[in-house]
């Protein structure tokens, strides 16, 4: 059992190393990932339709959202491991989220990565990333199967 233990750890140390040379390789540290979480934040809570929805729910813990956030991209890029949230629940019930807002939010985040990025590479990087995360979280909030159901579509 202790080997196959070892072998994990092994294995996770290896992806970890892979994921940060890769990071490296096309100009994202830490560094910059606080500054488009704190460049994106900001142009959100600025938007018309993006910031009343964000503030809403955020008022008062915007510090702590930032560093989630960091957390969580730190994460997702370096493949650490350091977020331990559950962005599906924590998205449920906020107050005026609909699918449409995600068009908008992508769009928000390619502009700022065209503002910021220090290079096409990463530029398409975090936007593949987001897309994805976008279209789970668009699938995992609003998603009903029941509407693909051919018995329920009318002619």
């Amino acid at each position: 059992m202790n080997d196959e233990l070892q072998a994990r750890a092994a294995h996770s140390a290896a992806i970890r190393e892979r994921a940060e040379a890769e990071m490296k390789a096309i100009g994202i540290d830490d560094a910059f990932i606080g500054r488009l979480v704190d460049t994106f934040y900001a142009r959100v809570l600025a938007h018309p339709e993006l910031g009343p929805v964000f503030d809403a729910r955020l008022s008062g813990r915007w510090p702590e959202h930032m560093e989630k956030m960091k957390s969580f991209w730190s994460s997702v890029a370096f493949r650490s491991g350091a977020y331990g949230g559950k962005p599906v629940q924590a998205h449920l019930g906020i107050a005026n989220m609909k699918p449409e807002l995600f068009p908008k939010w992508l769009a928000l985040f390619a502009t700022t990565l065209d503002d910021i990025a220090p290079n096409n590479d990463a530029k398409a990087w975090f936007m593949t990333t987001a897309e994805r995360i976008a279209r789970s979280l668009t699938l995992s909030l609003f998603y009903n199967p029941a509407l693909d159901d051919p018995a329920l579509k009318r002619s």
